[in-house]
């Protein structure tokens, strides 16, 4: 867990940069413990050190400054030292590390991911990574469409055969892959001749994602039903 010091002084960064901030709130709605992590963009802080723990309906407050970028997801079934910096996690994990300092999740994780002032807020949820829990973005406070961006469904019960990840051989599903990630296939991932809206289309396997979870990224191209804006507010993101 972060130490409540950790948590203040992110409390002070709009007056140290003299900015207005946003805050996110980070929610843990699961029935056990999550390890929430967030990576920023090039240039941007990080916030909370990468990462912290919450405890079932627990919740933490986390500012960013005007203009941040980034994405939050949440690992599960992790286990780490008294120091924080040996450990694993079975899904989302960023290195063994309790707070990520910089290192993303490790796929397939669903992430929430924001772009700041730009000069509106733009948000989503990007299943595009793949899945291992439900996830919602909740805006308050904000102008705008600032709709909410719903993922409740838990893919993992509906994940088709090869795209799922299994914590032993025939145990219980844990995640589920895109077909960009189980693949590795221009098709999916939208990469070579592929690299156009024009060409790369929804795929049966991204469709099931889409199904599921019609407001999320589904596949690289997802861009017309899976981007939303709004403008001064503060963010919920509620994890299951």
């Amino acid at each position: 867990m972060v130490s409540s010091w950790l948590l203040f002084l992110g409390s002070l960064l709009p007056f140290f940069t003299g900015s207005k901030a946003a805050v996110f709130t980070l929610q843990n709605r699961c029935k056990e413990n999550i390890w929430p992590g967030t990576l920023s963009g090039a240039g941007h802080p990080l916030l909370i050190n990468g990462g912290l723990q919450l405890k079932p309906n627990e919740r933490t407050n986390v500012v960013a400054p005007t203009g941040w970028s980034g994405r939050f997801w949440a690992r599960s079934g992790c286990s780490f030292d008294q120091s924080g910096k040996q450990g694993n996690c079975t899904t989302g994990d960023c290195g063994g590390l309790l707070q990520c300092g910089g290192i993303g999740g490790t796929p397939p994780a669903s992430l929430a991911e924001f772009t700041l002032d730009s000069p509106e807020d733009f948000y989503d949820v990007s299943l595009v990574d793949g899945f291992n829990m439900p996830i919602s973005v909740v805006p308050s406070g904000g102008s705008g469409n600032c709709s909410a961006v719903k993922c409740s469904s838990n893919l993992n019960l509906q994940c088709p055969e090869k795209l799922q990840v299994r914590v032993n051989d025939g145990g219980e599903t844990v995640a589920c892959k895109s077909a960009c990630l189980a693949f590795d296939q221009p098709q999916f991932c939208c990469t070579g001749a592929y690299n156009n809206p024009q060409i790369c289309k929804p795929s049966n396997y991204s469709e099931v994602f889409k199904k599921a979870c019609p407001t999320a990224y589904s596949y690289p191209y997802d861009d017309g039903t899976s981007i939303f804006t709004c403008k001064g507010a503060n963010y919920s993101i509620i994890f299951c």
